[in-house]
């Protein structure tokens, strides 16, 4: 999209979508298309479009979004119902919730600490003796929701055109002001992953798009029937929960960039305590590549201290009236006070403490909610390529691991230094990955200790390697070889994905799945070849009236039929996770 539009809310495209007529409904793809072409200029707050030599369209965002329909006006002659202010909302961002600065804490002699998952002291609260039940108006959103997200799952990336993603805006929108953030946030990430899909925008990953897709559903399709803690964690929060936790004595870990699809970037930068506890200070503000890179050199937003993102991760600090969030963010309220202290290098005293937990805990940690981080010692092999570019082979006590790049982008470092460290085979390191869930061992390398220097360490997406960083290649550790063929899923994520991209009537085409289902069932995935052929089937279901003409397909049967077969690839993928870095493979499912 070549204009640069302000932010617009979900609920004023929606409305304006829904305000058109039928006949206008079909013309709001190409009016989108149409409007992408047309000169723009900016003027402070306002941006002007010129629709043709005529007509002139606004779009006035106070604040840098537009949060009302009077907010884009239209010199059409069919306005203020035409299809430029729909359109001029469809081509935009969409605007998200600002990240909420943190709240006053107000303690009181008995309060309580509020703990992930659940509500806000000023939520609804439930009968001590009776379990939390959704109300009407949630169980109405969640349906509402269901229905949009089915009726974009039938329809595909081609097909999910500007309408149907005003219905899913809408739902959103709903289900935010019924007490549903964590459905309608998820629902903006499939509406922003769409368009980025039907703009041929590189950023765009089918995985992302399939994962945002598979949340929205499985949300709503369980929310109507849950009770307590999981109803809580269905709910989610719309804001972070910050109290009181006195002093801290942190320690600098690594920095990395943030750079999201939905228009957020910046960086966030790790620290722990004495005792292994990680925090984090976050600059993520709405902003592109270049917001991402030069965040890192911006002051962190503690107390009066003048460090850098760049310096907090090399150095330390100390802390008075911290107040932390249950993810473990650190608030920077007005009471907080921080200053400058020492740091401590990774091989020292207490980070070296994070290195020391067993690898198989640390994935179980990351797969059970944790923060996914993975603390290790490798000793790179050699290089693997893969369908999104090569990866580093590294040995972990033994164990072939993946390590990829944590961000694509080319304005970030991260793939350029992997490429460096892969001309170094059998170079020992000590680093901190993301664990990537996936049937062989993999995580995504996000920062390293110096090759030359390792009381140094390196923040892959912020600092550049260079070749005289490099040591000498030494000899690979003999008996290292790559992972072992995986089983066939992905003959069932296959179909998954195709449906997510090109939606229901990519399965209904004739063919016979009997092949893939019984190659799924020689290697132990009955379970997932019975699921092949359902998914196939449900799509190529139509029966015909009395008069012998075809009726609509039954799209909730096959968006149940592709959430199981989503949420069981989901799961397997982790069991075989959990079984390749040897963790425990009794895990609970992820909510």
């Amino acid at each position: 999209m070549s204009l640069d539009l302000p932010p617009v809310a979900p609920a004023v495209t929606a409305e304006l979508v829904q305000g058109l007529t039928p006949r206008l409904r079909k013309r709001l793809d190409a009016g989108v298309t149409k409007l992408a072409g047309r000169p723009s200029v900016r003027d402070g707050d306002t941006v002007r479009i010129a629709v043709d030599d005529d007509t002139h369209l606004e779009l006035h965002a106070p604040g840098g979004t537009v949060t009302s329909t009077d907010a884009i006006r239209c010199g059409c002659l069919l306005a203020p119902d035409c299809l430029h202010r729909a359109a001029a909302a469809s081509a935009a961002p969409i605007a998200e919730p600002e990240p909420e600065s943190e709240p006053q804490p107000q303690p009181t002699p008995d309060a309580v600490p509020v703990s992930v998952g659940e509500d806000t002291p000023d939520s609804r609260s439930a009968s001590p003796t009776e379990p939390d039940t959704p109300t009407p108006d949630q169980r109405a959103a969640a349906q509402a929701m269901y229905d949009a997200a089915a009726a974009v799952l039938e329809a595909g990336t081609d097909g999910a055109g500007a309408v149907l993603q005003a219905e899913l805006l809408r739902a959103a929108h709903t289900a935010r002001i019924s007490g549903l953030p964590r459905i309608a946030a998820s629902a903006v990430s499939v509406v922003t992953q769409l368009r980025a899909a039907r703009g041929a925008d590189p950023a765009y990953r089918l995985a992302e798009l399939t994962a945002a897709l598979r949340d929205v559903l499985g949300t709503a399709h369980r929310l109507p029937g849950s009770i307590g803690p999981e109803l809580a964690a269905l709910r989610g929060t719309a804001r972070q929960p910050y109290a009181p936790d006195g002093s801290l004595r942190l320690y600098g870990l690594f920095s990395e960039p943030v750079l999201t699809g939905t228009g957020y970037a910046g960086a966030v930068t790790w620290t722990a305590d004495a005792e292994g506890r990680l925090y984090t200070v976050s600059d993520v503000l709405p902003g592109g590549p270049g917001r991402a890179v030069g965040a890192a050199d911006r002051a962190v937003r503690i107390g009066d201290t003048a460090l850098t993102h760049r310096e907090l991760s090399r150095a330390g600090l100390a802390v008075a009236g911290a107040t932390v969030s249950p993810t473990g963010r650190l608030g920077a309220g007005a009471g907080v006070r921080a200053v400058r202290a020492s740091g401590a290098a990774w091989r020292e005293d207490p980070l070296a403490g994070l290195w020391a937990l067993p690898v198989a805990d640390q994935v179980s940690r990351a797969l059970t909610g944790g923060d996914g981080l993975l603390f290790l010692d490798v000793t790179l092999t050699g290089t693997v390529r893969e369908a999104a570019g090569d990866c580093l082979l590294a040995d972990c006590d033994g164990l072939t691991l993946r390590l990829a790049a944590a961000h694509d982008h080319p304005a970030l470092p991260y793939r350029d230094n992997l490429r460096l460290l892969s001309a170094v085979p059998g170079t020992q390191l000590r680093v901190v990955a993301r664990l990537d869930p996936s049937p062989q061992p993999r995580a995504l390398l996000l920062a390293t200790d110096h090759p030359r220097d390792p009381e140094a360490h390196l923040d892959l997406g912020l600092d550049r390697l260079q070749h005289a960083d490099l040591p000498a290649p030494a000899m690979a550790p003999a008996g290292s070889s790559p992972a072992p063929d995986e089983a066939p899923l992905h003959l069932l994520r296959r179909r998954v994905h195709q449906a997510a991209s090109a939606g229901r009537r990519v399965l209904a085409f004739p063919g016979d799945s009997a092949n893939d289902s019984r190659r799924l069932g020689r290697y132990g995935f009955a379970c997932a070849g019975d699921l092949l052929d359902e998914l196939h089937s449900a799509a190529a279901d139509r029966s015909r009236d009395v008069f012998g003409r075809l009726v609509p397909a039954d799209i909730n049967r096959f968006a149940r039929t592709w959430l199981a077969a989503a949420h069981y690839t989901e799961e397997v993928d982790r069991s075989l996770c959990a079984a390749a870095w040897g963790a425990d493979p009794a895990l609970p499912p992820a909510l």
